[in-house]
């Protein structure tokens, strides 16, 4: 039996994939800072790639669907930033 996707068949599958893992909660309790500090690290640098593909893409006139998705999952990152950020940052009582 031949496993072989279309083109299409793969866009599909990588956007379905896409969606089910933006759409998942994260769960930050039980992963240590160092790990947190790394996600952090990773979740800001594919936030600024994000925002500047959406850039080049609207002065080029670029896609709206394709914008709005981007943009969409750059606000999700952003979720996450704030998330770990709180999570990391101690609360401090005056």
């Amino acid at each position: 039996m031949t496993d072989t996707l279309t083109g299409e068949n793969r866009t599909d599958i990588l956007r379905q994939a896409e969606r089910s893992i933006m759409n998942a909660p994260i769960d930050i309790t039980m992963k240590t800072d160092d790990v947190l500090r790394h996600e952090l690290k990773v979740f800001r640098e594919e936030h600024r790639d994000l925002d500047q593909a959406i850039g080049a893409l609207q002065e080029t006139g670029g896609d709206a669907l394709t914008i709005q998705r981007l943009k969409k999952k750059k606000l999700r990152l952003k979720d996450f930033i704030s998330l770990i950020e709180d999570r990391l940052t101690p609360d401090i009582i005056a």
